[in-house]
C-alpha cells in the first residue's frame, strides 16, 4: 500500500518530485480513479475537455504497449546519456548528483515494463501547435499532484514519440488524437520532498525582460540547483 499523507496544496506544489523508481505493487482501482478524476478536473480551451487518458496495466494490449515503450525509452536514454555527457565530468564521480541521476534513469528504463501503471495522456488535435498542449498539460500536472497526495509518484515523459505510430495501431488510438505525454505511476521506492530549482529572482521578471523585482524572494530554507540556462543579464 502507498504511504498516504495529508498535505496542503502549496506544500504539494513545492514537494512533488519526478519519481522514476517504483515498488513492484499495483495501484488499487479506487486510488487510480481518484488520480484520474483530479486529472479530468483540469481546465481546457472552451471547456471542450478534449483530453483522453489511456491507462496501461496488465491486459495483453497494455503489456505489449509497455514493451514497445520500454524499447523506445531505453533508446531515448542511451542517446541522451551520450549527448549530455553523463559519463564524463562529474559523472565519473559515483557520488555526484549527475552520476546518481544516471543510475536512476538507467534503472527507470531497464525496468519500464514492470511499471505498475502507465498513463498515455492524449489530446484531440485542433491547432497543430503548442496551443494543443494547453488542453492536456494542466491535466497532467493535476494527475501528478493527486498521485503525490495519495502516496504515489510519477513523471511526465515524451519518449513515446518514436513509437507513436506503433502505439496507435496497437491500442486503436484515433488519428485525431495526439499522445501528449507518457506518465509512469507507482509507489515510490524513495520519497517526495522539497524540489530544487533555480532561485526565484533568476526566473521572474517584472515590467520588462531581465528586470528582477525586489519581491521575487524564495521562502526561507529553499534549496537550489544550478541546472538550466544561466540567468539573463
Amino acid at each position: 500500500m502507498s504511504d498516504k499523507t495529508d498535505i496542503g496544496l502549496l506544500e504539494g506544489l513545492a514537494t512533488t518530485r519526478a519519481i522514476r523508481r517504483y515498488r513492484n505493487e499495483p495501484i488499487p482501482s479506487e486510488d487510480l480513479a481518484k488520480i484520474l478524476f483530479s486529472a479530468t478536473r483540469a481546465p481546457t480551451g472552451s471547456n471542450r475537455q478534449s483530453f483522453r487518458f489511456l491507462t496501461l496495466q496488465d491486459s495483453p494490449p497494455a503489456v505489449a504497449a509497455k514493451s514497445v515503450l520500454g524499447e523506445s525509452f531505453r533508446a531515448g536514454w542511451a542517446a541522451k546519456k551520450t549527448a549530455d555527457g553523463y559519463s564524463g565530468g562529474t559523472g565519473a564521480d559515483a557520488d555526484s548528483p549527475k552520476s546518481r541521476m544516471a543510475r536512476t534513469m538507467q534503472q527507470f528504463v531497464d525496468n519500464f515494463e514492470q511499471t505498475p501503471v502507465v498513463v498515455l495522456a492524449c489530446v484531440r488535435e485542433r491547432h497543430g501547435s503548442i496551443m494543443d498542449g494547453a488542453s492536456i498539460y494542466p491535466a497532467c500536472q493535476n494527475l501528478l499532484l493527486s498521485a503525490r497526495a495519495l502516496g504515489y509518484g510519477g513523471v511526465l515523459t515524451g519518449w513515446h514519440g518514436p513509437v507513436e505510430t506503433e502505439l496507435r495501431e496497437l491500442l486503436q488510438i484515433p488519428d485525431e488524437y495526439l499522445i501528449g505525454a507518457t506518465i509512469p505511476l507507482g509507489i515510490p521506492e524513495g520519497n517526495h520532498g522539497p524540489v530544487r530549482r533555480r532561485p526565484l529572482n533568476e526566473l521572474v521578471y517584472d515590467g520588462q525582460w531581465g528586470t528582477t523585482p525586489d519581491w521575487a524572494q524564495d521562502p526561507e530554507g529553499t534549496r537550489f540547483t544550478s541546472a538550466g540556462p544561466p540567468p539573463a543579464h
